[in-house]
This record gives structure tokens, sequence and C-alpha cells, in this order.
């Protein structure tokens, strides 16, 4: 491609038009003439910002070749977290397409700049006529980096990028780092159109502050829109068609049309949200410039400025005094306490910083919410913060004399510290686990009582500590989602006795009808009676002292299960502590059924038909707006047939396992991943042990949970098989599942489970070892967006004809059913929920549409179940 420094310097030009134009002015006015109309003789035409995008099938999958141009059109940037719609639109089909954009790039600095891309799957970038980078691979998400390239403020420079994609997701992001500068994607104002190209279609296209308009920019003015112009615009955004209502020119800009959206478009707090708007014009509405000029067919792309913010019905209805007011440890349970969530005083820190005693915050949160999230206030992200209230101790409590007062977290991410009255009273490490502390020697004379957290999360910051942290990331996109810092859990305290349990260990042993309980943090030889009820009836009790575990024996016990989960109630007196819990009766194994390891519950062989539960929420983040809110996900579950849950490397609160427990869930859970592609530090793997410990310890007790999933495809790994025999010897009462996604990670060789992941569709690990248990441990991931209910950008393996959603759901249901019939025992499909950029749930993410049809869903599930589930499925013959 040939240069265009010989065009010298835009900056130049313009500086030159302005001088001509006030001279001009000067002597015509001196004339007697109307300087409008002098603007109007000296104007250039405009310069568009953009890059003219060609888009070819290829000549064969797998060719990645440019073999028939399908369409052009003009693309603001190439900063796309998701290509699938619009290699749809523009070719008829998303897999095996290849496009070239072509123009000009002007930097705004003199000296080195350095571009790069990241993309799935293949690219090529030329500056200035040279080739900087060549990674024409079919492989995905490899970030490529080129040599700085000279460049000269104001000057154009030809520039032409080359992208490939094969099959499945598909992305693609341009950035530069100029001198001295950060790395950034590329603006739409330092591009320019490829001289030459004739191009008369919308020059800008701008989701509007209030998410209900889309405005078109031209470079010339327009006449009124004719009749009927709108049924000639189609409209993409976020990856969905998007509805549209009444058109008209702008009143204050002829050059510009509104269009009514009769969907909200999801925006954020600031105008700044990722994702693209797209506008197609077929040529035929009759649009004309004012001049006569009829304005030919475009596709042209922008930006979206909205405001308008996803939310759930219940974040609606969230306030300071209901926020999460639920007991929040429904396994350890006592009558006194008082909940500490609502509004504190809040402010970013600093690194050494100490804590602000007896100062007011400028800011308030609203706790248990992520500072990250809508519904805490705040909305950014903070390294360092303080969190500051004051609290009262009810009299009645008689705290001090025979009682002690215990303040507990359910969870902070991800290290915090905790003063009352400026003394510290609790440091803890680990963003999903409960910590808590006896604060009694800090309380102070009289009823106000001061209380401060300080919390550090650097989630996935290159120069962090690499915590697990599971899908949270600084940058999120795609798979990767907005991170959830700070205090995201219930605060509470309660009135206890001396010697108390901080938790009990509640262990079934369903062949030999009893219950195992260990209460734990409290010293050896309290006296300790533990008393099993079904409903009222009591029927079992047993005494002993702690130090040693009690044997209760459930007689002709009712198990739980799926179908039927029974809890018994359970009230355990230590000393003079009284704590309330329950429990299940269930085993879970694998066995030999007529040759083949099978996953047995309560000793008969049972299909787990799960989906992937990430656990966020677009106002909440990780903390679900309410009790409500947390047990819907459930309940969908159960209501779609599904015996199930895969909790996505991400700990639930313990209200949520409650919820499991109680409607009859079969819980996966998985171990939060440390940051992927890194490799972990020796102290990064003892922390990931540590709060894996943690994990486990917490949540042994419920009923629910029957895997500990380790890994997932190999983010973090290391030492697959020692972790997963590690997680086996602290609770050989579960399965273990080393890996999730043994194709894409290291088999360690231990455990119960091996685990495949395929998308669209399912699949299994190809080479058994006639030991293990084999399940489709991820597939599916259907995207459908619901205009007005997702997320502005879109992340999605396969896009669906709504009309057809259902059918194709179930169809992919049929080849987990044909898998079942050659050995699998599970399938997790992908998933329950949009989760931001992600639109391959079955809800969507702020839960207000249902995507396929639940009766027909629900009638396969149970059919599936119930056949594969046999020793010998009738289905498989």
């Amino acid at each position: 491609m040939t240069s265009l420094k010989s065009l010298g310097s835009l900056r130049s030009r313009i500086q030159l038009r302005q001088r001509l134009a006030l001279f001009l002015a000067v002597l015509l006015g001196a004339a007697g003439l109307a300087a409008a109309s002098v603007a109007t003789a000296v104007e250039d035409p405009v310069e568009v910002h953009g890059l003219k995008g060609e888009y070819y099938t290829q000549s064969a999958p797998g060719a990645f070749d440019f073999h028939e141009l399908k369409a052009t059109g003009m693309d603001a940037q190439l900063d796309f977290d998701n290509l699938e719609s619009r290699l749809r639109a523009a070719t008829g089909k998303s897999d095996d397409v290849s496009v070239r954009w072509t123009g000009r790039i002007v930097p705004e600095k003199t000296g080195p700049t350095t571009f790069s891309i990241i993309g799935d799957n293949g690219f090529r970038l030329w500056v200035d006529g040279k080739l900087t980078i060549d990674h024409w691979v079919d492989d995905w998400d490899r970030e490529q980096t080129a040599e700085p390239v000279e460049l000269t403020a104001g000057t154009a420079y030809d520039i032409k990028v080359e992208y490939f994609e094969h099959y499945g997701g598909s992305n693609l992001h341009l950035r530069w780092t100029p001198p001295g500068g950060t790395k950034t994607a590329i603006p739409q104002s330092a591009f320019l159109l490829p001289a030459g190209y004739d191009y008369d279609g919308a020059i800008a296209t701008t989701v509007l502050k209030d998410g209900r308009t889309l405005r078109l920019d031209f470079a010339q003015e327009l006449k009124a829109p004719a009749a009927g112009l709108i049924d000639h615009l189609d409209a993409v955004i976020g990856g969905a068609t998007w509805p549209l209502g009444r058109i008209k020119l702008d009143p204050a800009d002829s050059k510009s049309l509104l269009i009514e959206l009769k969907e909200p478009v999801v925006g954020n707090k600031t105008g700044t949200a990722r994702g693209s708007a797209d506008v197609r014009y077929d040529g035929e509405g009759g649009l004309s410039a004012k001049d006569g000029n009829v304005v030919k067919p475009f596709w042209s792309s922008g930006t979206n400025r909205s405001t308008h913010q996803l939310s759930t019905k219940w974040g609606k209805d969230v306030t300071p005094a209901n926020a999460h007011r639920e007991y929040p440890r429904p396994q350890l349970t006592r009558d006194n306490w008082e909940n500490l969530n609502g509004s504190w005083q809040f402010a970013a820190a600093e690194a050494g910083e100490q804590p602000p005693v007896g100062k007011k915050l400028a800011e308030k949160i609203l706790v248990p919410y992520p500072v990250e999230s809508q519904l805490s206030g705040i909305e950014r992200h903070e390294d360092r913060m303080w969190y500051r209230r004051t609290f009262t101790v009810p009299k009645d409590w008689k705290i001090g004399s025979k009682q002690r007062l215990r303040l507990n977290f359910g969870a902070v991410d991800w290290r915090s510290e905790v003063y009352v009255n400026g003394t510290k009273v609790a440091d803890h490490q680990g963003g999903y686990d409960k910590f808590g502390a006896d604060v009694t020697d800090a309380l102070k004379p009289g009823r106000t009582q001061e209380l401060i957290v300080g919390v550090y999360d650097p989630t996935d910051a290159a120069n962090g500590e690499n915590p697990p942290i599971g899908k949270q990331r600084l940058d999120p996109s795609g798979i990767w989602y907005t991170p959830s810092s700070g205090i995201w859990q219930t605060v509470w305290m309660e009135p206890v006795a001396a010697d108390h349990v901080d938790s009990l260990a509640l262990t079934p042993d369903v062949t030999a009808g009893t219950l195992t309980v260990a209460p734990k943090g409290v010293r050896d030889g309290v006296p300790v009676t533990a008393t099993a009820y079904e409903g009222k009836r009591k029927v079992a009790t047993v005494s002993g002292r702690t130090g040693s575990p009690l044997t209760l024996k459930i007689r002709d016990a009712r198990l739980w299960s799926p179908d039927d989960p029974f809890l018994y109630d359970l009230k355990v007196a230590v000393g003079s502590d009284r704590v309330g819990s329950y429990f299940g009766m269930r085993s879970i194994a694998v066995e030999n059924v007529e040759g083949t390891p099978r996953t047995v519950l309560n000793g008969k062989p049972v299909f787990m038909m799960a989906t992937l539960d990430q656990g966020f929420w677009p106002d909440g983040l990780h903390t679900a707006p309410s009790d409500k809110a947390l047990a819907y996900d459930l309940k969908m579950h159960k209501a779609m047939g599904f015996n199930s849950v895969r909790k996505h490397i991400k700990v639930e609160p313990d209200r949520w396992f409650y919820w499991a427990d109680k409607l009859g869930l079969m819980v996966w859970q998985d171990m939060p991943a440390m940051t992927a592609g890194v490799n972990p530090s020796a102290t990064a793997r003892a922390t990931y042990e540590r709060e894996m410990k943690q994990m486990i310890d917490e949540h042994i007790s419920s009923p629910s949970i029957v895997m500990w999933v380790t890994f997932n495809e190999g983010w973090g790994q290391y030492d697959v098989g020692r972790i997963a025999a590690q997680a086996k010897a602290w609770d050989p009462t579960r399965l273990v599942n080393n890996q999730s996604g043994l194709n894409l990670g290291a088999d360690g060789g231990t455990g119960d489970i091996m685990d495949e992941h395929g998308y669209p569709s399912p699949a299994l690990p190809p080479h058994p070892d006639g030991k293990r248990a084999l399940v489709m441990g991820e597939y599916g991931g259907l995207g459908l967006a619901v205009p007005g209910h997702a997320w502005s950008v879109q992340q999605s393996y396969v896009d669906v004809d709504p009309a057809t959603y259902t059918d194709d759901y179930l169809t992919k249901l049929a080849e987990v059913h044909a898998l079942a019939c050659k050995g699998g025992n599970g399938a997790v499909y992908t998933q329950i929920a949009d989760v931001e950029g992600e639109l391959n749930g079955l809800i969507t993410y702020d839960r207000a549409v249902v995507k396929p049809d639940v009766a027909r869903v629900r009638a396969a599930h149970e059919a599936l179940i119930d056949d594969v589930s046999r020793a010998i499925p009738a289905g498989c013959v």
C-alpha cells in the first residue's frame, strides 16, 4: 500500500483551512456579502473516521482465505468482544469467514508507537505498507505485539488488518501504545476511510444516553425521512437485532437521524460501556440528501453511550433496611443475633494507611454488596478501601459478665483487617470463607462502638498475589466478568458463651444408619448433647464431650435425594451454648455397574443433569440482591427438570447451599481458580490449598454437595494429581473431579471423575481408564440475546433463532443421551443465566425472561434422567 505521508499533516491542513476561511470572510464582509456563504464555499469534504471492512467467505472449512466478497461496510474501530452476529449478518455464516479492513491511521503523538492484536482466531497487520504482525494461526486469545513503528503526529498512514474466524467464538482487539502512553484500543477518531472509497452513509452511529435513542450522523444535510424508511433499516446492538420505532431528523442538526428504540439498550453509569451498535440500510427506503442525491446502501457501526443499567426485580426493592436480613448460617443458628448490613461509611485507601479511627468517611456504601456493584452505590473498583460504622450492643445480652460478643463476616474479598474502637480484632485472607472474632475486650463503656474494616483486593493485577478469583477480572470482557471486591456477604454479631461452637461437621453413613457430629472451635472436654428430629418427633439423641465425635443412630433413615430432599433438624448443646442445625442422610460414590464406572446416589445409579451456575447478578455481582433472588436460580433448575448444578469457580453464601439442600439439587462445587495463564508462585499455591481446605471444611455438612472440582480447564493448574488426592483425604465421603475439561488441562490421574468439555456438542473423554466415571463437564452455550435484557456486549458460542431455541436445546440434549449410553454419568449445560457478555443462559441476566419452553425442557430432562439412571437404560438398546 502507498504511504500518504506526502499529503502532509492533517493538523497543518486544518490550520491552513481556518486561516483561509478567516481571510475570505474579511474580504467578503468588506464587500457586503454574507459570511455564511463563505463557509460553504471553502468547506472541504468531511473526513469520515473509520475503516472500510470487506467480509468474505472462505473456499473451504479451514482454508483461511478470501474466497468470495459478501459485504462491504464502514467499521468504526477494531475492538470487538464478539464478531458472531456481525460475521453472520455480512456473510450468512459465522464460521470459516475472513475480513479485510483498510484505511488510514492518524497518530496524535510523534515517536515510536507499538501496535498489538489479540483475537480468535488468526490476524495480520500492515502499517504504512509494512507487515508488522503476522499471526495467521488457528488459535485464540494469544496477544501479538509488533516492534515499535516511528510515526509523526497528524500524518495519515495506510493501515490494513486481515482476520479469519475458523469456528467457535470470535473476537478481535487492535490496540496501540503511543509514545509515553499506555496500551488502549485505537479510537474511531484515529482512523480515516481509505482514499477513493465512495461512502455517503452514516459516518457515526451512537446509542444516546437515555438508551432509547439511536443517532445516525451523516456528512451531508438530509431531507425529512420518507414514510416507511424504518422498514429498510436494521440495527444490531450487542449482538441482538433491535426493534425500532419512529424515525425523524434531529431538530438541532439536519445531518442527523434520530431513531426510537423500542427496548432500552444497556450501558453503564458513565456511558462508556463496551460493545457496538451496527446499522444497515438497504438503499430502498428513499433516504436522500437535501441536495437530492440518494443515499446508497450502507453499513455503519458505532458506540454505546447509554447510561441505562440492567437490574433485577429484587434489586429494585433493596434498601439499607432490608439488605439480606435473614440469618446467614442455616447449619449453625443462634436465637440472639443482630444484622450489621446496611449503610456504612466508605473511602478508598492507600497502602500503609492507618485505620481512620474516629474519622467520618466521605462516601456511603450499602453492605453486603461488592464495591463494584450497582447496589453498593459506589460502582468502581478499589484495590484498597476502608469501611466504617458504629453499632450498639443490646444490654440484655449481658456481654462481659456471662456472655462474649462475637463479630462475624460471611465473606470479604480478599484480605481484611478489622478494628473495634481502634483495636485490631481480626486479620483474614480469603475471599470466599467466613471468619469472625471475639471482640468483647475491645468494647468501651457506653452504648456506641466503632467498627472499621480495611480491605485489600488485587483481583488479577499483574503485580498482585494471584489469589483464587474465579471469573473476576479488572478488565472484564467475554468469559471474564466484573470483580466483586470488599464485603460481599452478611456481617452480624451475636452473644456467645465462653465455650461456644464455631461450626459443626456432620457426616452421614447411610450403610450404618448413623450421623457423626463433631463440634469445632471449642476446647476439649466440654459437655455436648446432640438431638435429631424428624419434624417435631425426636428420632435420636447422644451425649458426650467435645474432642471426640458423637454418633447418632438414625433408624430407618429417610434418605436425601433430588426426588425427596428430606432434611432432619438437629439441636446441639455445647456447655451453655445452644445452636440449631439440619442434616441429610445420603451417600455418593463411583461403583462398577454392569462393567461400567457409574455414579451412584444412595447405592443406585444416578445421571446428574446440571447447568453451569456462575452466580453473578447485574446489580449485585457476586451478591444476589436478596435471599429470594438467591433461591430463584435453583428453583428454576427444579422447574426445568435438572437434578444437579455445577457451581462454577465461585463459593456461594451458606444460604445458597441451604436452598440446594432444601430443594434437592446435587452440587458440583468448583474451587475458584487462580488467574488463567499464570504459573502460580509457591506462595500463591499455598494460598490456593489453604482456601480450598476452608471451602471443604465450611461446607462439609451440606448434603447437596456431591463433588469437589479442584481445577477447571487448566487455569492456574499445578500438581493436579496431588491436589485432587489431598481433597479426597480432606473429605473421603464425596467425589473428586481433578480437572473439569481434561481436553483443556492436565489429567492428574486421581480422583473419581474423568471430565470432558465440548462446545456446542457434548463430549466424553476419549481414553477412559475403566475406574473413574465419565462426565460431560460443559457443553452447549447456545446464545440468544434478548433486547432490553442483555448486557451491551456479546459472547456466545452459537447464536440461535428465537423461534427454534427450544428445539435446538433439545437436539443437544439428545446428543447427551447418546453419550450417556456410552458411559456418561452427567452433563453440564452452559449455562443457567446470561452473565454480562455471555448470552448463553437459559434465563436472561436480569432473570426477567426464560428463553426455552419450560414444560418441554422439563419433560425431556425427566425422561433422560429416568432412563439413563438405570443399571441398563432402556433407551440405549
